[in-house]
């Protein structure tokens, strides 16, 4: 791992002032292991007695005070036993005699009163809390802030820490509520992010230190480029190279993709969560979109959407809506075109022809045909249908690509695009190593809307310059109410764009 101090250098400067912040990150950023390391370094510096403990049991309490609080008083015991702390730091045993709405905070008090040093207290997953419970819990500890200077003994410095600081700073309570009452005494919110690629390679060198053995260069460029730094994943493709591999040798780029696609296929436990996430109204609202190339409506709930889905991971900012990594792009696309993907009875071998290339021209014809048999039912099923059309797409190319080869997916919100790249790997005449590679561009033509041609041939134009291609494949879906009907859909015809590239045109 890397060291705390290192990814978080504030938070030991906050806490030597005293001060009461919020840590917020994506899940499986690292938060609760940094916390969880930064609290056993203080407290054995011997001036502080620094605990980390979780509110995740408390979820179960909703909005039951009293039970909520006494779930965290036996989190924060059962932590402070765990610790091995002398009996001198641990938190009192026998609960103060107070009023539910109070216990929480009177505990607190109680055992910084008798610590004969400065307690720091982490809250780890403190957005477990629900309801009334995470108002009063807010409560207690704004108000316990607030009247240390009048000498009431309590935690001289506090860590919440969760997917985001949102709720937190409004007091727990939900939006609209009349019982706001801000969460103002927090100094700053800090945001664990994700690796740099210079801490993906320190990080990959304690492998190599300890084992000796080496990721390459190209490797750990790799690596960086489809997750863009994210922990989980970053940890996740080495182990799936070094334990379920078992790559004895040196570890290459070949072996992380490798390594890419097992994750992927076995929906490895954080991809599962984000999968659930997909499904959620809010997500969908953000996410939709994304997929689509469209600009969404703004307004202030999406404002609240967009903030959501950054605190979940999904996206890299609140101001540039794209996908956080290359793996979340493939896997939103793949978890969403799974049910179109049984649809498709091609068999993939059949488009290998005799000199190992794929036959990208009658993949397009068979798609006229699955589109023709098939389109007008996928594309009314439930939820997405701002993106079902590139979703659907999507899901045939990849039942019949990635057997043997590779898409790699650009899209963003507002580019009214999606750009594929088709990579397929095979053995020129001389028994060389090539890679055939084709670019394809999907443009929806909406109601309203002028002939997105010219703009798709100007677009491709540009990705195919930047991918050094001579031709490609532009896709454009008629989705306007005048559109042919759907057994006369599937027409191509040649074009090119405005440097000469060619291009064929398929209209579904």
């Amino acid at each position: 791992m890397l060291p705390p101090a290192q990814r978080l250098p504030e938070t030991r400067k906050l806490i030597e002032m005293d001060r009461y912040f919020v840590l917020q990150g994506p899940c499986q950023t690292g938060k609760t292991t940094a916390l969880e390391t930064m609290a056993a370094e203080l407290t054995a510096e011997g001036d502080v007695a620094a605990l980390m403990f979780s509110c995740e049991r408390a979820r179960s309490a909703g909005d039951d005070v009293g039970r909520a609080e006494q779930l965290l008083l036996d989190s924060l015991r059962e932590a402070a036993d765990l610790s091995s702390w002398p009996e001198e730091l641990l938190p009192p045993g026998p609960r103060p005699e107070a009023p539910a709405g109070a216990r929480f905070s009177s505990a607190l008090s109680e055992w910084c009163l008798r610590s004969p040093r400065r307690v720091v207290l982490f809250l780890d997953k403190v957005d477990a809390l629900q309801g009334n419970s995470m108002v009063s819990i807010l409560s207690q500890l704004r108000h316990g802030h607030n009247t240390r200077h009048m000498g009431r003994p309590f935690p001289a410095s506090m860590v919440l820490c969760g997917l985001g600081n949102r709720t937190i700073a409004m007091g727990g309570a939900p939006e609209g509520s009349d019982a706001i009452v801000p969460f103002n005494v927090v100094a700053e919110s800090l945001r664990l992010g994700d690796f740099t690629a210079d801490e993906i390679a320190e990080l990959y060198g304690q492998h190599t230190e300890a084992t000796g053995q080496e990721f390459t260069k190209e490797a750990v460029e790799r690596v960086f480029e489809l997750t863009q730094g994210q922990p989980w994943l970053v940890n996740a493709l080495a182990c799936e190279v070094i334990t379920k591999m078992r790559v004895s040798g040196s570890i290459t780029g070949d072996h992380v993709e490798e390594a890419k696609e097992r994750l992927i296929r076995a929906r490895a436990t954080h991809l599962d969560a984000l999968a659930a996430r997909l499904r959620e109204p809010r997500v969908e609202r953000v996410i939709a979109p994304i997929m689509a190339g469209t600009w969404p409506h703004t307004d202030t709930a999406f404002d609240d959407d967009v903030s959501y889905v950054h605190d979940l991971g999904l996206i890299r900012s609140t101001r540039d809506l794209k996908i956080a990594n290359p793996i979340y792009r493939e896997v939103l696309f793949r978890i969403l075109g799974d049910r179109a993907e049984r649809f498709v009875r091609a068999d993939p071998h059949s488009f290998v022809l005799p000199d190992g290339r794929f036959d990208l021209p009658r993949l397009l014809e068979e798609f006229v045909v699955f589109w023709r048999e098939h389109g007008e039912v996928l594309i009314r099923q439930d939820g997405y249908h701002e993106a079902a059309c590139q979703i659907i797409l999507m899901a045939f190319l990849h039942r019949l690509v990635n057997g043997g080869g590779q898409l790699d997916r650009e899209y963003a919100a507002g580019t009214k695009r999606l750009d594929v790249l088709v990579r397929w790997p095979y053995t020129g005449p001389d028994g060389d190593r090539l890679v055939q590679r084709e670019a394809m561009e999907l443009k929806v033509w909406r109601a309203g809307e002028n002939d997105p041609m010219p703009d798709g041939l100007a677009q491709l134009d540009r990705y195919l310059d930047r991918l050094t291609l001579r031709a490609g494949v532009l896709v454009i879906f008629d989705r306007r109410p005048e559109a042919p009907p759907w057994k006369e859909r599937g027409g191509f015809e040649q074009a090119a764009t405005p440097s000469g590239r060619q291009v064929t045109v398929l209209r579904v």
